[in-house]
């Protein structure tokens, strides 16, 4: 059992491929594939979230994931590629090692949505409600 979130991560990063932007864009541009944020509420209101992205926060994830919980967002198809995706790439991976363990077999850990945004990817900018 790992003994600290540091240990976590490190297994989590095992289990889970990293990936690029660019091989991300690719994955998207394929199709059949879910891209997930799971940052808090804030953190998307603040930059956006990648386009067509879908955003359940690291705490919501497992009840959204499994379609035994009254919870399940249809969304979360086992069949599809998965791409997640956080500040900095620990969220992204303990997330990815979770829907691994749920079933979700084409898991992939993007990372930071910084290097995303800075790579040229597309970003959905969070909508300007004027207060």
């Amino acid at each position: 059992m790992p003994a600290s979130v540091k240990e976590m991560i490190e297994a989590a990063n095992a289990a889970v491929p990293r990936i690029t932007p660019a091989e991300a864009r690719e994955m998207i541009a394929r199709g059949d594939t879910l891209v997930v944020d799971v940052r808090d509420a804030p953190e998307v209101e603040k930059t956006g979230k990648v386009a067509g992205a879908v955003h359940v926060s690291r705490g919501m994830l497992e009840f959204r994931a499994d379609p035994e919980t009254p919870y399940h967002d249809k969304a979360f198809d086992k069949d599809k590629t998965v791409i997640v995706y956080c500040a900095s790439g620990g969220r992204s991976a303990l997330s990815g090692k979770a829907l691994k363990e749920l079933g979700y077999g084409k898991v992939y850990n993007l990372g930071a949505f910084k290097d995303w945004a800075e790579s040229g990817g597309e970003v959905e900018k969070p909508i300007d409600t004027g207060m």
